[in-house]
């Protein structure tokens, strides 16, 4: 078990939200749902928080109401084995209302931010060859969703 957990704060979504993350990821469940008591800011009954796994990591979710929104500060990135990985967790993570940003980046419709990163992107951009790497990053830096036969082609000087 980590001693750190990442904590997300939700208006009032975290089960929603929770059910969701659990639905797309293939190693994932709720653990915990936690409720307010009497006396606290929500009805007693409420759903407080979410205790969730998405691949071995643990995840709170909070309906700690609307003060706090997420921005791009924080995200959590997602390492894919191909252009079917990145196309698979592109589309599920981006339904419902999702936005797309640049360079693999994505707001998932409750606002949080995911980096949908193919393995081959970080190894073109991380060689001995400097110049393939500067033409894979110019290609990357014009793309939404990463496009590997792109990186590829730009590797290759095409």
């Amino acid at each position: 078990m980590s001693k750190i957990t990442p904590f997300l704060w939700f208006d009032s979504e975290a089960e929603e939200a929770a059910n969701h993350y659990v639905s797309i990821f293939k190693n994932a469940k709720i653990n915990k749902i936690a409720r307010y008591p009497e006396g606290g800011p929500y009805p007693a009954g409420a759903v407080m928080t979410v205790e969730f796994e998405l691949d071995g990591w643990r995840f709170t979710a909070l309906n700690g109401g609307p003060h706090f929104k997420f921005d791009e500060a924080v995200s959590f990135v997602i390492d894919c084995e191909d252009q079917a990985e990145v196309d698979y967790y592109w589309e599920r993570l981006l339904a419902g209302g999702g936005r797309e940003s640049q360079c693999g980046w994505l707001k998932d419709k409750f606002g949080l931010s995911w980096q949908v990163t193919p393995r081959r992107l970080i190894e073109l951009t991380t060689g001995p060859d400097q110049a393939r790497n500067a033409r894979v990053f110019a290609a990357m830096m014009k793309m939404v969703k990463i496009d590997i036969a792109e990186l590829e082609r730009a590797a290759r000087g095409d």
